[in-house]
């Protein structure tokens, strides 16, 4: 089955409780249908069930995340594509070896990590929103190793690097699909 968005929402609450997993499954879901609408036309969905149900693991089982995941999906009936897309974000990370070979896979891969940096950054404005946020100050934290230091900066430039694109791009794209879709960090 191909869940709703409405459905994959119902399907992650079963497994993850605290509002912080809860919160980041509905921002990438967000990033992922803003994605969608360039890449994936007509498919916006879809991609945001992905990118909704990408961390169904992590709260319950973190030393077994992506691979959870899989088994997690397939006992809530959850179409194949979909457990391969989702769980690719996990690949060279985790133990799953699922590489991200389409491009909402890559972009998946990529905006789950940066997504968190950038939530980060965005707490830490007056505004607390990424809606007056720029590239500038996306750029500045992730040079500051030190800042959202579980934000792999290795994993966003791999992902840069699979999408061909430079962390400017990266960072400008992501920005906007997070303005766009309203993310709140």
């Amino acid at each position: 089955m191909i869940p709703t968005f409405d459905e994959a929402r119902a399907i992650l609450a079963r497994y993850n409780k605290e509002p912080f997993h809860l919160q980041h499954g509905e921002t990438v879901g967000g990033i992922m249908r803003y994605f969608a609408a360039t890449y994936d036309p007509g498919r916006e969905e879809y991609w945001a069930v992905c990118g909704l149900l990408h961390d169904i693991d992590f709260e319950m089982y973190p030393d077994e995340h992506c691979i959870k995941g899989q088994e997690l999906l397939r006992d809530n009936n959850v179409d194949e594509s979909i457990i391969r897309s989702a769980m690719s974000h996990g690949w060279g990370v985790t133990a799953v070896t699922i590489e991200p070979e389409l491009v909402m896979e890559k972009i998946l891969f990529t905006v789950d990590e940066l997504s968190g940096l950038i939530g980060a950054a965005a707490l830490m404005r007056p505004s607390k929103s990424v809606q007056d946020m720029e590239v500038g100050s996306v750029r500045k934290k992730f040079k500051d190793k030190s800042f959202a230091a579980g934000c792999s900066r290795e994993i966003i430039q791999r992902g840069a690097a699979l999408l061909g694109w430079d962390l400017d791009e990266l960072f400008a794209k992501t920005l906007r699909a997070m303005q766009a879709s309203d993310a709140r960090p």
